[in-house]
């Protein structure tokens, strides 16, 4: 991916970070997703009091993606800003849905408050993953 890309991913989860809704443990993050049209989407953590009502940033940002382009929507990269340093990776259940739109190429981007960019790739954050081919039936 090209460095002008990746910078844009950064700032633009940088930047969608502070509309966070995070009251309860006050940890905002922010994911810009660009899809394989070259279509960049954001999204924020929106926590509720119930807890399991809580919806992570990246899959906000994914679902945002889905609504616009539909079943076909592919994941080309994925930025997540937070403001631990080092920066944190995608939670489990975060990466369980990333994997249904990427290949286990594709890079992440995992961004500080201090606009540090780690690059991982996918198939690294989760080696061994349910893809949804596993579901066809034989």
């Amino acid at each position: 991916m090209k460095e002008e890309i990746v910078k844009t991913l950064a700032a633009e989860a940088l930047v969608v970070r502070d509309n966070a809704y995070a009251p309860y443990s006050q940890y905002h993050v922010g994911a810009a997703v660009i899809s394989e049209k070259g279509i960049i989407y954001r999204g924020v953590n929106v926590e509720n009091s119930s807890y399991g009502g809580t919806v992570c940033a990246e899959r906000n940002a994914i679902f945002a993606a889905v609504t616009a382009e539909g079943t076909s929507m592919r994941l080309a990269g994925v930025a997540v800003a937070t403001s631990s340093s080092p920066p944190a990776a995608p939670c489990g259940l975060c990466l369980q849905v990333i994997a249904e739109f990427c290949e286990d190429e594709m890079p992440v981007f995992l961004v500080n408050d201090r606009n540090e960019i780690t690059q991982k790739k996918f198939g690294d954050l989760l080696p061994v993953s349910f893809r949804p081919h596993m579901l066809k039936k034989s």
